[in-house]
Formats: structure tokens, sequence, C-alpha cells
């Protein structure tokens, strides 16, 4: 059996227990018994010797961490389910720097951790190391983080695959934002009509952009999952040194409020047309897009042009799509699909779960 417990329910979190409540009533469940026994939010905390109940589960909110539950303390929280019968693993669903930076102690304590969080892997080399270091052994502890990229799309697994098996990772190269796939999708295509500032007020409206478009617009989520690739790959990459382009036109990046940025953007329509234009003209499309060079170490994040018969530019609605260029796979092996969402990132958790489940917890 798997202990789990869950760090931060937000929306992914509570999309992963009801995942792991249906397991739990299904005939995987005898093989793969994966239960959930402790869950903190900011506030409060429970855990349980033994796995809460399933109907406590869906009503986690007011059942396990009602009003009876302890106040939120993470390092007794972590003690507490370290101490539990069984192997046990740590679901951080945050997306915390703070936290991140507990994965040694945790992993130290015998504890597994499974993660979204792409801090601990996209950060300071010397936590990425660190984490490396205290997972080296076939006996445990392991830490998986397969939701850091491309939410429940099989693309770390892939990678790590190629780089086990001895391939040679030529180029890793992505969509790898659901918003900025989005964006260009609708507004870089041929017959499009649209303007920039409407495709980013749609999006935002459809709860694609985070609350500050920007945030999206200034490549530093690209940039990390970039960031965690090359490293998987063997690079020592960081985002502090990869170059990362900013389309936010620059009179827009200081400006205090998303509000004041949204109704200024239409400012910018025509420098937005105009490359658009060019790249229609030369037969291409834009698209926003991160690459990891195995090869000349030109790795990078940024908006480029590809031509209308590349994958990239077929690409519709909000989905990821990764290519890996390699030794073995001169054509390059292609994973596409959608890379964000509560649901398929929590299956991509959930898979991650299960192999911890295989490998340590199923006896």
């Amino acid at each position: 059996m798997l202990n789990v417990a869950i760090v931060g329910p937000g929306l992914v979190g509570s999309a992963l227990i009801e995942q792991l409540v249906a397991h739990s009533r299904s005939p995987c469940f005898a093989a793969l018994p994966i239960v959930v026994v402790g869950i903190i939010n900011s506030t409060k905390m429970a855990v349980s010797s033994t796995p809460f109940a399933v109907g406590d589960l869906n009503e986690w909110k007011s059942k396990v961490l009602g009003g009876s539950a302890a106040a939120a303390d993470l390092a007794q929280f972590a003690d507490t389910v370290a101490a539990l019968k069984g192997p046990t693993a740590v679901v951080d669903c945050t997306s915390s720097d703070t936290i991140a930076e507990l994965y040694p102690l945790w992993l130290s304590k015998g504890l597994h951790v499974v993660t979204p969080n792409k801090k601990a892997f996209s950060g300071d080399i010397s936590l990425f190391r660190k984490i490396q270091e205290l997972t080296t052994s076939p006996q445990g502890p392991s830490v998986y983080h397969e939701a850091t990229v491309g939410a429940g799309l099989p693309v770390l697994s892939t990678l790590n695959d190629l780089v086990r098996t001895g391939d040679k990772i030529v180029k890793v190269e992505g969509i790898f934002s659901g918003t900025l796939s989005y964006l260009f999708n609708n507004f870089s295509i041929p017959g499009a009509t649209q303007k920039f500032s409407d495709c980013v007020s749609v999006a935002k409206a459809s709860g694609y952009t985070e609350p500050d478009p920007r945030d999206d617009l200034n490549g530093m989520d690209v940039a990390r999952k970039v960031t965690i690739l090359g490293r998987v790959a063997g690079h020592e990459l960081s985002i502090d040194t990869l170059p990362v382009e900013n389309i936010v036109p620059e009179q827009l990046r200081s400006v205090t409020t998303a509000e004041e940025f949204m109704s200024r953007l239409p400012e910018f329509d025509e420098h937005f047309k105009q490359l658009n234009e060019e790249a229609l003209a030369s037969g291409s499309v834009l698209r926003y897009v991160g690459m990891v060079d195995g090869v000349n170490n030109q790795s990078s994040v940024k908006l480029a042009r590809y031509p209308l018969d590349h994958p990239f530019a077929s690409l519709k609605g909000s989905d990821n799509i990764i290519a890996f260029t390699t030794e073995r796979f001169p054509n390059p092996l292609i994973v596409q699909g959608a890379g964000a969402g509560a649901a398929v990132t929590a299956f991509g958790i959930f898979a991650d779960l299960i192999k911890v489940c295989e490998r340590f917890g199923a006896n």
C-alpha cells in the first residue's frame, strides 16, 4: 500500500483526490493500493494512520479539513506522515519555492516526492543536484515530476527513456504553453483577421491566461520547462542564462495593473500585425517555442517562424506539442495533446504515484 499526503489541495489537488477516490472503487486498486492519509492547506491539516474514508474524501473540505482539523504546520505534517507504516509519497501541488526547498529534507526522512511544482527542478541547480543525489538508490526514496512539463503528457518519461537507453539528444523543441499555443494558433494562421490584443482578451476571458497575461507573455513559464528538460537531458541549463524572448511590449512591462496592461495592449497591435504579415508572406506562421539544443548549446525560448507544413503550424486550440530529435529518431518523435488543466495535471501526478506504488508499495 502506498500512502499519499497532499500539500496544497487547490484545483489540481482536488482533481487528484477525485481520481484517487475513483481508483479506490476500481478493479485496479487491489494491485495498486494507493490511499490518501494526509491533507494540508495554508490553514488546516489532517493526518490519519489509516486511509481517509471515501465519503470523507468526497467532502474533504468539511470532513477532513473541517473545524476539528489541526492548524497547519508543515514540519509537523511531514514528521507525522514519515512515521506512518509503509511507504508514503508527499504530493506537492503548490507552486511554492519555499516548499520545493523542503524536498531534500522530506527525502532524507524516507518520503517519496511527486509534484507538478517546477521550482525545485528549474531553480538553483544546487537544489536540483541535491535531489538527484538523494534519489540514486534503487531502494528509494524517489522523486517523480512528470507533470512539471506538459501536465499529463508523457514528456519527461519519454526523454528519460531516450537518455537511459543511450540515445543522443540532438534537440528537444516544443510549444510548452497552452496560453501561447492558443494565442498564436488563432492569431497567426492564413486568413485570420483578429488583432493580437483581441486574441489576448478572448484568452483571458476564457481562463487560458494567468490573471495578468504578462505572466504568460514574458516566457518565464516556458523557460522553466525548457530548463527542466535540459537538465533531465544532462545539460546544466539555468533560467538566469537561458535566452528568453519577452513578447510583452517594453513600454507595458512596468505598468502597475493587469487592467492597465490590457487597456493599452491595442496600441501595439500594429507591431504584432507586422510580425505576422512578414511570417505569412514567407509561407510561415508564428509560434512561441522553447528549445533544448543538445549539440550546439544554443537552447532558447522565443517567437519563431515555422512553415505551414510543419507540425507546429497545424496545432489547434491550446494543445502542447513536443518534438524529440535524436540520433535514433532523426525524424522527430512527437508528443502532442492537452498540456494544461487540473484533470490532466492530476492524471500526470496519479501516473507517477502508480510508478511509486509499483516500485515500493505494491507488496
